[in-house]
């Protein structure tokens, strides 16, 4: 079974507000070739996550990991994601498996905790 990745942002209505994601979702599909790579937008932008999910499943994708990228998971992820997803799970029989947001990640924090100590060192006076 063919799988994929979708990639879930909020969206803007600057679309170089979208860069950071799409270079990720070039980095990814560099590293996982043999995986389709997608990213969608809830708000402003296109894709929208069904779009991307049927584009995905006509491209023979079986199975599609959802992470979303957000900081937390409990409004948009909860209340927009989830019951887009099951609609999706249901008219494009495809298995969906959705990740935490990407914020509640324990390496995404550790990440971020790193990252801010090292910016608060550097901008200290020697």
């Amino acid at each position: 079974m063919k799988r994929g990745l979708l990639l879930v942002a909020h969206g803007a209505r600057n679309p170089a507000w979208a860069a950071p994601f799409e270079r990720l979702r070039e980095r990814l599909q560099h590293e996982q070739p043999d995986r389709a790579v997608a990213l969608a937008f809830l708000e402003l932008m296109e894709p929208a996550p069904a779009q991307a999910l049927q584009q995905l499943a006509a491209a023979g994708v079986g199975r599609v990991e959802v992470l979303p990228m957000f900081l937390g998971g409990a409004g948009h992820v909860q209340r927009d994601l989830a019951p887009l997803l099951d609609t999706a799970r249901t008219s494009l029989g495809i298995d969906i498996q959705v990740h935490a947001a990407l914020g509640e990640q324990a390496a995404m924090l550790d990440a971020m905790t790193q990252l801010c100590l090292r910016l608060l060192e550097a901008g200290e006076a020697p």
